[in-house]
């Protein structure tokens, strides 16, 4: 079973997967960057599709989006974009792949919760894939050589850290 998710031969499907993914999230979010991206319009639609016999969306999400996404929608219209832009670019090149796929499902997520099927439950369950195999997915990109560097540079601070004053500092 372990090959499955770390063989180098696994380590390549899940690349594929992996950059598969990431040119999904950069698409999406590239042309929201280069336009005039407006949630308001997807918010309201998804606040009246709270409503009816067979609501699609839950109220409690509605009450969200009416009283926080809303009223914040200059924030949003900022975050969706680039948050959809950096998980991409994040995802092509693998690095900080664990935190871009948590960033895009929970992205795919509210997308889901707001009523939106369209890719969105496609692009959850690669996430959720690629974070099972996470040591797979990250062993061909950057963070094959970020993650080691990262750990390097905090045991060496970790281990560099004064408990308090040398004998040279106290009698100085």
């Amino acid at each position: 079973m372990r090959k499955l998710f770390e063989g180098k031969i696994a380590a390549g499907i899940w690349a594929v997967l992996r950059i598969w993914l990431g040119v999904q999230w950069l698409q999406a979010g590239w042309h929201k960057v280069l336009g005039e991206f407006d949630a308001t319009g997807f918010l309201h639609g998804a606040i009246a599709k709270a409503g009816g016999e067979a609501p699609m969306v839950q109220g409690w999400y509605a009450a969200f989006l009416e009283n926080v996404a809303l009223p914040n929608a200059k924030l949003f219209n900022i975050l969706i974009p680039w948050g959809e832009l950096l998980v991409g670019i994040g995802l092509i090149i693998g690095a900080l792949t664990i935190p871009a796929l948590i960033a895009g499902g929970v992205m795919n997520l509210n997308f889901l919760w707001a009523g939106t099927i369209s890719t969105n439950p496609t692009l959850l369950l690669a996430a959720v894939v690629l974070l099972f195999a996470w040591k797979g997915a990250t062993y061909w990109g950057a963070d094959r050589f970020l993650t080691p560097a990262i750990k390097r540079m905090y045991i060496n601070r970790k281990n560099n850290k004064k408990i308090g004053p040398t004998a040279v500092e106290q009698h100085a």
